[in-house]
């Protein structure tokens, strides 16, 4: 099912006919979104475009003798734009949603849709299924991972994403959303100041440095963010384990068996 590419265009993709890339895949896909800088609201002009979905094996593939391509990878070059694409078959994408993992869900829930199907609007109903107050975990470690490479790299782009992440767990944890895009959050969760200039500054380059970033008052924010965190998990009315097991067993068992009716 093709989709509109106004909101494509609208997020800075420096390449919005992705038709071809779709029909292109060995295995029919349910869902194709846009991750990365797009979604989180911070590309830059030299950004890769990162594609992000769910693909359905035929039923022979998991119940025959030889190994499954439970996930699929690609790289390539477009017009000079790095583009990749990577699909998990729809058993273990929802088994990895069944887990405190908001990076799924993220790409389940992007706004930036390339390629949908009926099954993918089933998955998005079921989503607030999944949610736990556990994501908190993810958030946060996926934060420090960001903030380790900062300190390393000195570069921009994984001290927007630390702050990106946090962000996105304090807000799902109060509100039971799953919000990626940075600036949105800058509106919804009170964070430093000085953000948005950093924001913009990344427009510049996708791997530029941190340039002028007063180090001290970084770490502080970091800092509070993640006792915000701490304290929105503790405080959070979502619950403990998710609910939507099987009501998603249904729905993979329905698809794998009668493929036809996936799109």
């Amino acid at each position: 099912m093709p989709t509109d590419t106004t909101h494509l265009r609208n997020a800075g993709l420096p390449v919005t006919d992705l038709g071809p890339v779709i029909a292109g895949e060995r295995h029919p896909l349910l869902f194709a979104t846009v991750s990365g800088a797009h979604l989180y609201g911070f590309p830059s002009r030299d950004s890769d475009v990162d594609l992000r979905g769910v693909h359905l094996l035929p039923a022979e593939d998991l119940v025959g003798l030889r190994e499954t391509e439970e996930t699929h990878a690609r790289t390539w070059d477009r017009d000079g734009v790095e583009m990749d694409l990577v699909t998990h078959d729809l058993r273990k994408f929802v088994r990895l949603m069944l887990k405190p993992n908001g990076y799924v869900l993220e790409q389940l829930l992007s706004p930036l849709v390339v390629h949908t199907t009926t099954l993918h609007t089933e998955l998005v109903a079921l989503a607030p299924t999944v949610l736990t107050r556990n994501h908190a975990h993810h958030y946060r470690g996926f934060a420090n991972t960001q903030w380790r490479l900062f300190e390393r790299t000195g570069e921009l782009k994984p001290l927007l994403y630390t702050f990106r992440a946090l962000l996105t767990g304090i807000h799902l944890m109060r509100s039971g959303e799953v919000l990626a895009h940075l600036p949105t959050l800058l509106d919804r969760v009170p964070a430093p100041a000085w953000l948005p200039g950093l924001i913009a500054a990344k427009e510049e380059a996708e791997h530029g440095a941190a340039k002028g970033v007063d180090g001290a008052a970084v770490s502080r924010g970091v800092e509070s963010l993640h006792r915000v965190l701490d304290e929105a998990q503790a405080g959070s009315g979502l619950p403990d384990g998710p609910s939507g097991f099987d009501a998603l067993h249904e729905l993979v068992v329905r698809a794998r068996l009668a493929p036809a009716s996936a799109g």
